[in-house]
């Protein structure tokens, strides 16, 4: 399809969606709600796939990175995690500051770190680790803990969140992850048992404020399980708002719910459902410069088909990721780089290696 081109439409609603994006135009509530109740896939797809090639052309965005998770010691028990254990618990760890410096090796050039609310670490173990792993490797770009975590940090050791974060960029955080988002709805929150988490008031706060402070961050959003769609569009559009506010997002990662042990629904939500999800977030957040596949939540065949819906990036390597495997996702542990040009060029697009923040360090035509 050209970028001129209409796409073939078979859903005639679709219609004055296209011409909207077509013309730049903002899309509605409305409109957002139709594009998850539409059966014209792809049609909707084809509409997506233009905003995206508007914004990046064929190419896609990759970064060869580490994922560390520090710890799985959680003081929450969020119905849909199989990742957070409790202290004495089977497969509970903890991790030093030098078990992590030993787990980043020469090449990477992001280092992601998220885990559970650790009930007794102090604040300055996240400053001291943040602060090591610069010292060793200050090449390094490093990304590190959700607005769920910094809230975290100022329920239980009363540090604010703009002196945490301010501390935590001093020691040389670059960029915050997008997770703890879940779903902005307070019905969910309930139902889901993360009431002691950030809601999206504070989420979206706590993302404000280190966009204040000159840091880029990450957005999710958890579907597939029992949340509507119009809980889905509230959620985009929250966080369009947000980033209408602030400005500092980078990339939008919707995330599919893993049935593993906690089975809040029978099976895992089918490939096109996370087309659909990728589309419309990449229609519904105009503000938004990337929206990603992550393949390890949907797989290595279903993230190459979404380069045509919209997504401009398939995160990494991801070594040794831990939290979606904890729920039994299929994926491998980790992708080479190799299998992401596999990933990429399978779909017809041009690999892009990045760094955390979107510079690129290689265009492989």
């Amino acid at each position: 399809m050209e970028l001129t081109a209409s796409p073939r439409l078979r859903d005639h609603r679709l219609l004055p969606i296209w011409e909207k994006v077509a013309a730049g135009q903002r899309l509605t509530r409305e409109d957002g709600l139709l594009l998850f109740e539409t059966d014209d896939l792809l049609g909707l797809g084809q509409t997506a796939d233009f905003a995206k090639r508007r914004r990046a052309g064929d190419w896609v965005f990759f970064v060869i990175n580490r994922y560390v998770n520090p710890t799985n010691l959680c003081v929450l028990s969020c119905a849909f995690c199989d990742f957070a254990r409790k202290k004495g618990e089977a497969g509970a760890f903890e991790h030093s500051i030098e078990d992590i410096l030993g787990m980043i090796k020469d090449g990477v050039r992001e280092v992601h770190i998220v885990g559970g609310h650790h009930p007794d670490w102090p604040f300055e173990y996240y400053e001291r680790l943040i602060g090591a792993i610069h010292a060793q490797h200050p090449e390094v770009q490093i990304k590190a803990f959700t607005a769920a975590e910094i809230d975290y940090f100022c329920r239980r050791w009363k540090i604010e969140p703009p002196e945490s974060l301010a501390r935590l960029k001093a020691a040389g955080l670059q960029s915050m992850p997008g997770g703890g988002a879940e779903i902005f709805s307070k019905r969910l929150q309930k139902e889901l048992r993360y009431t002691g988490k950030a809601d999206a008031d504070r989420w979206c706060e706590i993302h404000g404020i280190a966009h204040s402070l000159g840091l880029s961050t990450n957005a999710t959003m958890l579907y597939g399980h029992i949340e509507t769609r119009a809980e889905r569009v509230d959620h985009l559009l929250r966080l369009r708002e947000q980033q209408d506010r602030s400005g500092g997002f980078l990339t939008f990662i919707p995330l599919a719910y893993q049935i593993g042990d906690t089975r809040l629904v029978p099976r895992q939500t089918p490939p096109t459902d996370d087309l659909r999800t990728i589309a419309a977030s990449r229609l519904l957040l105009d503000n938004f410069p990337h929206v990603e596949a992550y393949w390890v939540m949907l797989g290595e065949a279903t993230a190459s088909i979404a380069l045509h819906f919209g997504a401009d990036d398939v995160n990494g390597t991801l070594e040794d990721e831990r939290i979606a495997h904890a729920a039994k996702a299929e994926s491998p542990a980790g992708l080479v780089r190799e299998q992401l040009f596999r990933m990429i060029r399978d779909a017809g697009k041009i690999p892009v290696e990045r760094d955390a923040l979107y510079n690129v360090i290689k265009v492989w035509s």
